[in-house]
């Protein structure tokens, strides 16, 4: 059965079976029990359970448009093992190709022992990094990765050379088609795997090489002599972490990078002019996205470190304020949140990394005074900074008071950010207008989807202080709302989408607002918390079937497919989408795009562009793109 139609009979039962569980337990005329025996007990095999329920290995499917897509994860299990290889002393060189959705991966590394190729691939609980002798810092799952890939492909194939032969086996969803063995000549050593994500699965999709860029330069950074080829170009990296760091803030930093590196732990810091704290950090070559015990260990050592050296007691809001660093540690025995590892759980580890930290922060400002020097001024700015802040929240909390009945009103749900597994898609919609928020209120799903209403167009925020959000009314009030006063610790929803008109004005306050997160809240784009909501812009029908199109191209075809006669209306704004049609909207076919950016030094060089004082550059620009678009 396609995978679709098992989602689809899936989500079925799990709406029959909520029901069920919330009907008495008996009324006349009830429907009696199906029936429930031995017949209903089903075992499936790993390549089922794979393909049912593919969540639990990859998380989310999707179709490339995230970075967290299923794609991507099938692409990372299969270079992690290539990057073990290299890690434990085989190979130096891999190479990955991507072209009209096909991947392939080949390595140098020693090769899966040619008895096992089709075990290795197609077993769950089958592989060699059960073993500290064969592997210690493995980045892949054990025992699970390439199987999940080898299921969720129409075509996977894979080849091991080694020993002057090779075996190869090729697959279908996960069965197995075909395999031979032969002598492999002056074929290096190593592994090739070949696969194309299953579009029963995934849909329609396509890899997005800018995400692909980023986790080949993450690879090369965090396994300095490796060199990957992706499609050609060189992926490679000296001086790991702080070549890391250096890319991601260019020269906008207040001193040279700070870089320690010992057995188990690598880290490089600086500190910029942004708001908050900007962190990477990796366990076994991973990027844990949420961070973990590792990355809170490493604030808690830095802040130890400069109170040390410093003498002194400072606050650590004080020290880690503008700080942008890159942390990196490897364990034997990782133990991760969730199957695509994006947060550390290991609570014994946090003694020895406070400890390499502070070591590392020390032997830093004991070598580069100058560095110490503006690092120590960077504090004192900060104190200074927090102080009048505080004078200012005081301010802002005493006229909120006053004027309360006339802020707009959040309608909030009832599953926030933070509470378990279904918080993470807990949503507030950020839409302007009384229309629009009224269809969307009517609409919503009242226990994970908010909204906040805006009043129009907000305040430009582009290369203002912190307090100047205090003293705008409404910026204050989304602040409070979405739990950011104390910073983003605080974030009351996992997901914040922007929800405006798609015309000019509409177009001008998304603008506005991602300033302002860029500007203050830069970690929560970076950690993937903020959308833009795409809403139909026509919609086509005729007697027997409507359909909702995004664009032009999309109105034309449905056109040709409904017939000339059919009505075609233009949505001018969100408010003219009826509530009984938003539903559809914000619900589980929901389109979000999510709103990302590649290094931390693109983002000033961006806001200054587009948000800043008008400029020649910007007037040339406009005037070029407006000619072009009439």
């Amino acid at each position: 059965m396609a995978n679709k139609d098992v989602t689809l009979k899936k989500e079925a039962a799990k709406k029959t079976a909520s029901k069920e569980l919330a009907a008495p337990k008996s009324y006349p005329g009830k429907k009696a029990a199906s029936k429930y025996d031995e017949s209903k007990i089903k075992t499936l095999s790993s390549l089922e359970h794979i393909r049912l329920r593919t969540g639990m290995y990859i998380g989310r499917l999707g179709n490339g448009a995230n970075p967290d897509d299923g794609i991507y994860v099938l692409l990372k299990e299969v270079v992690d093992n290539a990057v073990d290889e290299f890690i434990m002393g085989a190979g130096d060189k891999i190479v990955v190709k991507i072209e009209n959705g096909t991947v392939s991966v080949r390595d140098r590394g020693r090769g899966i022992p040619l008895g096992k190729v089709v075990e290795c691939v197609s077993v769950i609980n089958t592989g060699a990094k059960y073993s500290d002798d064969v592997f210690q810092f493995s980045v892949g799952l054990n025992g699970v990765g390439t199987k999940a890939v080898n299921a969720l492909s129409s075509g996977f194939r894979v080849v091991s050379y080694r020993e002057g032969r090779y075996v190869e086996a090729v697959f279908e969803q996960g069965v197995l088609k075909s395999q031979k063995e032969g002598s492999s000549g002056r074929e290096p050593t190593g592994t090739l795997v070949e696969f194309s994500p299953d579009p029963e699965v995934f849909g329609d999709f396509s890899y997005n090489m800018e995400y692909v860029e980023k986790r080949m330069k993450h690879y090369a950074y965090l396994n300095s002599g490796l060199t990957l080829l992706l499609n050609g170009e060189e992926f490679s990296s000296h001086s790991g972490l702080l070549d890391l760091l250096k890319d991601e803030t260019g020269d906008e930093v207040l001193y040279d990078a700070g870089y320690y590196k010992a057995e188990r732990i690598e880290f490089s810091f600086t500190h910029t002019n942004n708001y908050g704290e900007e962190h990477f950090s990796f366990v076994n070559g991973q990027y844990t996205s949420d961070g973990g015990t590792h990355l809170s260990a490493f604030r808690e050592g830095f802040l130890k470190g400069v109170n040390e050296f410093f003498q002194s007691s400072y606050r650590g809001e004080d020290i880690r304020e503008g700080l942008a660093a890159a942390v990196a540690i490897r364990l034997k025995n990782p133990m991760f949140e969730s199957q695509t590892k994006n947060k550390l759980g290991n609570g014994d580890i946090k003694p020895w990394i406070i400890s390499e930290v502070v070591r590392g922060v020390d032997d830093y400002l004991r070598r580069n005074p100058s560095a110490a020097k503006k690092l120590q001024e960077k504090i004192t700015a900060n104190e200074k900074l927090r102080t009048e802040l505080n004078i200012v929240k005081k301010e802002a909390r005493e006229a909120a008071k006053k004027i309360e009945l006339k802020i707009p009103k959040l309608k909030d749900c009832k599953i926030h950010f933070g509470d378990g597994a279904e918080g993470e898609n807990s949503t507030i919609f950020l839409t302007e207008g009384q229309s629009a928020t009224g269809s969307m209120v009517s609409s919503r799903d009242v226990m994970s989807q908010a909204i906040f209403s805006l009043r129009g167009k907000v305040e430009n925020m582009h290369a203002r202080r912190r307090t100047a959000i205090y003293k705008n009314e409404e910026l204050y009030n989304l602040m409070m709302a979405l739990g950011l006063e104390d910073g983003v610790e605080g974030l009351r929803y996992g997901r914040i989408v922007i929800a405006t008109d798609a015309d000019y004005d509409g177009f001008h306050i998304r603008n506005l607002l991602l300033t302002f997160f860029l500007t203050f809240f830069e970690e929560l784009v970076r950690q993937g918390h903020i959308y833009i909501l795409e809403t139909p812009i026509f919609r086509v029908r005729n007697k027997k079937e409507t359909r909702y199109c995004y664009s032009p191209k999309e109105r034309d075809a449905a056109l040709l497919e409904l017939g000339s006669n059919a009505e075609v209306t233009r949505f001018k704004g969100l408010g003219e989408i009826s509530p009984s049609e938003f539903g559809q909207f914000i619900g589980e076919d929901m389109r979000l795009v999510p709103v990302s950016i590649q290094t931390l030094k693109a983002v000033p060089e961006i806001l200054n562009f587009y948000m800043g004082k008008n400029t020649p550059l910007r007037r040339d620009y406009i005037m070029k793109n407006l000619i072009n678009d009439l």
